[in-house]
């Protein structure tokens, strides 16, 4: 297949490629951070391309073939660094009586397997009548729960799981002047404002302690779940069952924790550029990588309106793949 179309800029390079094919060309530990949503095989259908790993006849192919993802990146990975995987709890169906597949779980005892330490677990809360009404399932209907609520079941939360490849982290990431920006719909106490990007002793910085203490909880209940990227035109109606971008405020509170201006963010199922706009947005350099063509597509459109912040000595990173 090899690469069948690419961009590729200062800030940024995306590739529209099989994600292996491109991975297998870079560099070991070259890696600052990995950020992205692997398919969930057995939810959703994002392609007809026998690449697609949502195409797998089963749930074992799929973990065979993601098996090599994942070896792939902790190659690619420097020593003491993270990989964040955002993933959710999959349910069979939706009559009510349904099991749910902890694809969560399988994907920790994957990256274990392969190297990483599983170091944390993010839960995004997710509004039960939303999901309802987008999924329709019946184990979210209250109408099902007058008539047997051992039917009933809740609004999955989506993870964002963290994943540290095992060694010693020669680059430390600094917030010296703390945490200077909040991503969340939580306005902040006004009179915290005045401490923001604080110079003196960080034990008085109170704006950088009240995001830390939203950040640093297991549960992140105020992300703005429509603060996504624009998708709705990728969608193609002979293959397309799915397209809902990771939340901009995810990945940003994920570059920002794991991630130094300037560093390395790679994104090997880009879809429609989420995770490659929040790394570049926020002064990152991202690497894209994107099977599906429309997604691509979009993908391009949605980087060229990043406000692209100055980034000191940049270097040739980016290369042509062929």
């Amino acid at each position: 297949m090899a690469v069948r179309d690419q961009v590729i800029t200062p800030e940024y390079a995306l590739y529209r490629a099989d994600c292996m094919e491109v991975m297998a060309d870079m560099q070991d530990a070259s890696l600052d951070l990995s950020i992205y949503s692997p398919p969930f095989a057995g939810l959703y259908v994002y392609s007809s391309s026998e690449r697609d790993l949502s195409n797998a006849i089963n749930g074992e192919e799929f973990w065979q073939h993601y098996k090599f993802i994942v070896k792939e990146i902790f190659r690619l990975t420097k020593p003491g660094r993270m990989s964040a995987v955002h993933c959710t709890d999959i349910p069979t169906g939706n009559s009510g009586l349904d099991r749910i597949v902890d694809f969560p779980g399988q994907t920790i005892r994957l990256h274990e397997d392969e190297g990483f330490d599983f170091v944390a677990r993010y839960h995004v809360w997710k509004e039960p009548l939303t999901i309802r009404n987008r999924t329709m399932s019946k184990s979210l209907s209250h109408k099902n729960l007058t008539i047997d609520s051992t039917k009933c079941s809740m609004a999955n939360a989506d993870q964002l799981l963290i994943f540290r490849r095992k060694g010693t982290n020669a680059v430390p990431v600094e917030h010296l002047h703390g945490l200077l920006e909040y991503a969340g719909e939580t306005p902040v106490p006004h009179d915290l404002l005045s401490y923001r990007n604080w110079q003196g002793n960080q034990i008085e910085n109170k704006f950088s302690q009240w995001v830390w203490r939203h950040y640093a909880s297991a549960f992140w209940d105020d992300i703005r779940l429509d603060r996504v990227l624009p998708h709705r035109q990728a969608k193609e109606d002979e293959d397309e069952k799915h397209c809902h971008p990771l939340q901009l405020d995810v990945i940003e509170r994920g570059v920002t924790l794991w991630s130094n201006p300037g560093e390395v963010i790679l994104t090997p199922f880009m879809g429609v550029g989420s995770e490659t706009y929040g790394a570049t947005r926020l002064g990152r350099k991202a690497i894209g990588i994107e099977l599906k063509e429309s997604y691509y597509r979009q993908a391009l459109l949605n980087m060229e309106s990043v406000e692209k912040p100055r980034i000191e000595n940049r270097t040739d990173l980016f290369s042509e793949v062929s």
